[in-house]
């Protein structure tokens, strides 16, 4: 598939062009004392091809979340659009505005990340901090409902310990793999091979 066939790809040149004239014109217009122009359909449609092509990337794509991670994007990037610094300057010379609205994407990303798993982490503390067989308990009186409650709760309990684990793992394993990275920048020995 071409990639103009693609269905989110977004030209460079255009879209770079397009909000070179919008940002020029909104701050023109805030120059004379208007409001700013409203942002064109093109550009927020690329704003959205921009931010829905990111969220397809296999460090995004599998989050149950990754709808509310795309407008996070889009909206980031609306806020954004009158920061763009038309004198940037590049290696070719000419704007890249993809560029700029697709790291905007990407930090918009992490930091809606960020927030589902703190809300995640508040979950769980909650629910292996609560009664909850007391609280089920109470409203069930037969013996095997009961039963079949604790065996729920247990099993609960049991994942978020595991979960919790595992992270605690993962982060002693980052960190090791970042001190190693950091002793590894001693220049070698090469003598035997002179």
């Amino acid at each position: 598939m071409k990639p103009k066939e693609k269905p989110h790809y977004v030209n460079n040149a255009e879209f770079s062009q397009a909000i070179v004239d919008y940002v020029s014109n909104s701050r023109a217009e805030v120059a004379e004392g208007n409001n700013k122009p409203i942002v064109t359909n093109y550009i927020a449609t690329c704003f959205l091809k921009i931010a829905e092509g990111l969220s397809h990337r296999a460090n995004f794509v599998r989050y149950t979340y990754r709808e509310e991670m795309v407008m996070d994007a889009v909206e980031n990037c609306l806020k954004a659009i009158e920061n763009y610094n038309l004198e940037a300057a590049t290696r070719s010379g000419k704007p890249n505005a993809f560029a700029y609205f697709t790291q905007i994407a990407w930090y918009a990303f992490l930091r809606r990340i960020d927030k589902e798993k703190r809300q995640q982490d508040i979950k769980l503390k909650y629910l292996s901090e609560t009664g909850i067989e007391n609280i089920v308990a109470e409203e069930i009186h037969s013996d095997e409902a009961s039963r079949r409650t604790q065996a729920f709760v247990d099993e609960l309990r049991l994942r978020i310990d595991v979960v919790k684990e595992n992270d605690r793992m993962f982060k002693e394993y980052s960190d090791k793999a970042r001190r190693r990275k950091r002793g590894r920048r001693v220049d070698s020995d090469l003598t035997e091979f002179f």
